[in-house]
């Protein structure tokens, strides 16, 4: 247990240690890696949303010149002996007899240039039996719909079922008697609410380079959120050891949530077996929208009952998640969140997880949580209204405080979402005037947090100067972050130290950095290698001095004798015990690795106003507020950062961005022209309000910062246009013919 303290150098501004690197071009990506004899590869993708698939014929593609290899699933293990689940996980990197959505791989080529592969994928020539594809999921419920899996039961319930079906799976969340909830309130409000399926929208596609080595190892060159992951995902899809592959990490240009799942990395190394060369293969940004994971559409309907006091007697969702093709969506997530902020008696939260002909769902920050809030944040802004309280008040008499039992199972430690609140109610934005056609909406946003594994070295290099390897992507300045808590840690400059984001064969094991685990776990392994460096330094400077270890202290970069130790001894810097090391007992190295557990949950509470065009429906955006409890802003510019990207992209969710399939599963507006995420000018400066309730279970009081950010916009927004227009909205994204619809009546 840890508790504040005052830190030099952990909530400081400085410099990021790739920015330069970044700045000038000289990073490379995950396209940007090249081998002498390098070849590339393309992928043919499924021309069906749901469809058996009855002949590959690849000889016109294999007869062209310059191609190298062309592989189907039937290059891969043998699936007829697997588990079901992993059946489902080959599947998606390559099908076999079924595809369940439009671009689903089903065969890739290698060739000379990346021209070549594209002209050999489309030669190769698969037949086809098509089927009914399903892509609305109350059509998938019925019990006459077509099947995805004739082998998937329903998953959660208390029987299991003896009839497949294409609901993957159930959960329930119970506290309290909901019944006796609803009948202790005075006011009920109940609403459904539609969110579409969206996508992470990152910079870069999807890239990577493979080379298969005669001595059956392999490396792997890629741009991912977890380079531990992709290497296990590829081993265990081609049946290798994954002591035999090596992946190395490229910078990321984007990801959130989206690359943390293998897609090209299996095929490109199959195809380097079979071609005896290094291939290189990048997605499209078409292929990125087709056949990539997106967040899950949802059909949530919420009540919640409360007292004329403003008092929450009982709240009550049903959650319905898109899965895409595969199950797998965040649907538990969603159910844990949606009432996480408020201490209330009686909850009950019920969901099911649906099967439909669309692209297999991945994870987008927060996954699953900004669905489900939407729904029951506009419940709740709805509830102020016919109470007619502030919305902030309404919030901080049921707000959720250290000691609350969430719904799905923890006691809530110390949490900062009350101050969330009063800091939101005192922002100069809150107390501003609106015009007629103007709104503002206020929304709640909360994720759990994750900790995980992790692993780091600490080395002393001659000079004094600290060399740390972590095996954790940057994506949200992850690199300051570890510089500045070893810097806290070692008591010594922050310029004087470098980090480098190892291999898979040079650091220990890490978890995807996703769940805004890794400055919460990744650091805590940096601060206790840094300490059994301290350890080390202070053991040099004993044996120097011919004292105990017991008789020494480390402060400001250097070994002291304790006070009324030896008076006479001058103290040691660092820089000097490297250079003697040869003398005292060999090189300065340290390593941890730790299952870091009791990540501190995060509490976010975002401000929203909007002018609404009511002849057009149009709506601008005229000012966004975000408050968040970061435990302690390790880098404040990175958690503001993450703030305003999280507004950014829950702002382009609740107004313009959504998938749009033609009635055969066909990906309607698969780019960047037409799936239009948001960009400067439709953005307003965004105000962040940085809450600091310190977490007992990280050394400096961390909390993860990534995912909430973007749990709460959708909510405000949409509270926001209610409010402008008096109608309350319900199905995002909130776009002018729907906004001048319900404007009209």
């Amino acid at each position: 247990m840890s508790e504040p303290q005052e830190l030099t150098y952990v909530g400081t501004r400085p410099i990021r240690p790739d920015g330069v690197d970044k700045v000038i071009g000289k990073a490379n990506y995950g396209a940007d890696e090249n081998h002498p004899g390098l070849i590339y590869g393309a992928v043919v993708r499924s021309s069906h949303a749901h469809a058996m698939v009855t002949n590959i014929d690849a000889a016109a593609a294999l007869a062209m010149e310059g191609v190298y290899a062309v592989i189907t699933a039937a290059d891969f293990p043998p699936r007829e002996k697997i588990s079901v689940g992993r059946k489902r996980f080959f599947e998606n990197i390559i099908a076999s007899n079924k595809v369940l959505y439009h671009g689903q791989p089903v065969a890739a080529v290698a060739a000379k240039t990346q021209l070549i592969a594209r002209r050999a994928a489309d030669a190769v020539v698969v037949t086809y039996e098509a089927l009914e594809p399903v892509l609305d999921m109350r059509r998938a419920m019925q019990p006459d719909a077509p099947l995805l899996h004739a082998d998937m039961f329903t998953q959660g319930g208390k029987e299991v079922p003896d009839k497949p079906s294409n609901i993957a799976q159930t959960t329930t969340i119970t506290k309290g008697d909901i019944a006796a909830g609803f009948a202790d309130a005075d006011v009920v409000i109940e609403r459904e609410f539609v969110t579409p399926m969206v996508h992470q929208g990152y910079i870069e596609p999807h890239a990577c380079t493979a080379d298969f080595n005669p001595d059956d190892r392999a490396t792997i060159w890629c741009s991912s959120q977890g380079h531990f992951g992709i290497r296990d995902m590829t081993a265990l899809s081609l049946g290798m050891d994954v002591g035999d592959i090596r992946v190395v990490p490229q910078e990321i240009g984007g990801g959130f949530g989206g690359k943390t799942v293998v897609y090209l990395e299996p095929l490109a190394l199959k195809l380097s077996e079979k071609a005896g060369r290094p291939v290189k293969m990048m997605m499209t940004r078409e292929e990125v929208f087709r056949a990539t994971g997106p967040a899950s559409g949802t059909i949530n309907t919420v009540k919640i009952g409360a007292r004329r006091d403003g008092t929450i007697t009982a709240m009550y969702a049903n959650l319905l998640y898109e899965a895409g093709a595969f199950p797998g969506s965040p649907l538990g997530a969603g159910a844990m969140c949606i009432f996480a902020p408020y201490d209330v008696p009686n909850i009950r939260i019920e969901g099911m997880e649906v099967v439909v002909n669309k692209p297999r769902v991945a994870a987008y920050r927060a996954p699953g949580a900004p669905q489900s809030m939407f729904a029951g944040e506009s419940v709740l802004d709805e509830l102020a209204q016919e109470l007619n309280m502030d919305p902030i008040d309404l919030r901080l008499k049921n707000a959720a405080t250290e000691g609350t039992q969430a719904a799905y199972g923890p006691r809530f430690k110390e949490i900062g979402f009350v101050e969330c609140l009063k800091a939101a109610k005192a922002h100069p934005n809150y107390q501003r005037t609106l015009a007629e056609n103007q709104g503002r909406g206020v929304a709640a946003g909360f994720w759990f947090n994750a900790g995980n594994n992790s692993s780091a070295e600490v080395h002393v290099a001659e000079s004094g100067m600290i060399q740390i390897v972590e095996g954790s992507p940057d994506i949200g300045g992850s690199r300051a972050s570890m510089a500045l808590m070893a810097a806290e840690t070692l008591r010594i400059p922050y310029d004087r130290i470098r980090v480098r984001v190892g291999d898979t064969d040079s650091t220990g094991f890490c978890n995807t950095t996703g769940g805004s685990r890794t400055t919460f776990a990744t650091g805590m392994a940096v601060i206790q290698a840094c300490e059994d460096v301290v350890r080390q330094l202070k053991q040099r400077a004993a044996i120097t001095w011919g004292i105990d270890v017991d008789q020494v202290d480390w402060e400001d970069g250097e070994a002291r004798p304790k006070p009324g130790v030896n008076v006479g001894l001058e103290p040691i810097k660092l820089g000097k015990i490297a250079r003697d090391f040869p003398k005292t007992g060999g090189p300065i190295s340290a390593r941890a690795s730790l299952n870091a557990q009791g990540p501190g949950p995060s509490f976010a509470v975002n401000l929203c106003d909007v002018e609404v065009d009511m002849e057009t429906g149009q709506t601008t955006v005229l000012s966004f507020t975000a408050i968040q409890d970061a435990g302690r802003a390790v880098h404040p510019d990175y958690v503001e950062g993450q703030m305003q990207g999280g507004a950014a992209q829950g702002i382009g969710w609740a107004l313009n961005e959504e998938y749009l399939f033609d009635s055969k599963g066909v990906m309607q507006n698969a780019g960047f022209l037409d799936y239009r995420i948001p960009v400067a000018s439709d953005l307003p400066m965004i105000d962040c309000h940085i809450v600091e309730v310190h977490s007992k279970t990280h050394p400096y009081g961390v909390r993860g910062v990534g995912e909430t950010p973007i749990v709460a916009p959708l909510a405000a927004v949409g509270n926001a246009v209610s409010r402008a227009i008096r109608r309350r909205v319900s199905d995002l994204p909130l776009s002018p013919p729907k906004v001048l619809q319900l404007i009209d009546g």
